[in-house]
């Protein structure tokens, strides 16, 4: 069994910190019939976030109060979140784990709805970007300048830009097989602080804070032109989330530092993010005639 993405990063942290507990989680809600089918990664499944969702494969890390649970909930649509932890735009296709269908599985005919949070994973994008940058910069106490940047320079954009037909092919590949449904990309919030840093809630230096907020600018531009080339409509939900990264304390922050604060993964969405989440979703879908 080919490890997540997450379970790597939760590797990481349980190195330096204490372990991180894996709860069984839920299945999906509803049947993939006219209905809402969510697809995606962490970012949407909600890893670590009580309470779990209610039969969904243990890998998978889903949570009962993610983002498709109370979009589905608060405009009435019947569920099918296949959403899972360290998912790529291939496991879309492909089974991500033994006995864990393709998600593209969950899509019908006859569904009229879906959701897709996906891309951090692709290339390895976000762990690199997370465990790559905080090793070069971990011994940087004095914030000196931008050792991540320096080292990795525009391979984070080169691997975002080759990743672009792949996204682009998923949103087709969802059209053909739900050529009635409405569908939405769901962008990634905005994970570091606009400005300085917080060594060492999240051990990065204030110069490659700034360039990996430049990543993640350039990932939501990528979603963002997909979405816009393949019918879907883009969710952005990077620019509301700002003023609630992963430097923020407990009660503002939509994001959890490498030591999380409460139940959530690190470097992940806690509740109260995945509820913002939903808000912008809903809307989204609300203006679409949902």
């Amino acid at each position: 069994m080919r490890p997540s993405r997450f379970t790597l990063l939760s590797c990481a942290v349980t190195a330096v910190a204490a372990p991180l507990v894996m709860f069984a989680t839920a299945a999906p809600a509803g049947a993939a019939g006219n209905g809402y089918v969510a697809l995606g990664d962490s970012y949407t499944s909600g890893p670590l976030i009580l309470p779990v969702a209610p039969g969904a494969p243990a890998e998978c890390l889903q949570s009962a109060i993610n983002y498709p649970h109370l979009t589905a909930a608060a405009l009435g649509l019947s569920l099918t979140d296949v959403s899972c932890g360290g998912a790529t735009v291939g496991d879309m296709t492909s089974s991500q784990y033994p006995g864990v269908p393709p998600q593209f599985n969950a899509l019908t005919p006859a569904t009229s709805v879906v959701t897709l949070g996906i891309g951090g994973n692709d290339n390895n994008t976000f762990i690199t970007a997370v465990l790559g940058c905080a090793a070069l910069d971990v011994l940087d106490v004095l914030d000196i300048g931008t050792p991540c940047k320096d080292v990795y320079g525009n391979s984070f954009a080169n691997s975002i830009a080759s990743d672009a037909p792949n996204i682009g092919a998923a949103l087709r590949g969802i059209h053909s097989l739900s050529p009635h449904a409405k569908v939405f990309v769901a962008g990634y919030p905005d994970i570091l602080p606009q400005s300085g840093n917080c060594y060492p809630q999240i051990p990065i230096t204030t110069g490659d804070v700034a360039y990996l907020n430049g990543v993640e600018l350039d990932l939501n531009s990528m979603l963002a032109a997909q979405a816009a080339a393949n019918g879907a409509t883009f969710v952005n939900t990077y620019t509301p989330s700002i003023g609630h990264d992963a430097c923020k304390p407990e009660p503002v922050r939509w994001i959890e530092p490498v030591l999380p604060g409460g139940d959530a993964a690190p470097v992940h969405p806690n509740a109260a993010g995945e509820a913002a989440d939903a808000q912008l979703v809903e809307g989204a879908m609300r203006a679409a005639g949902i």
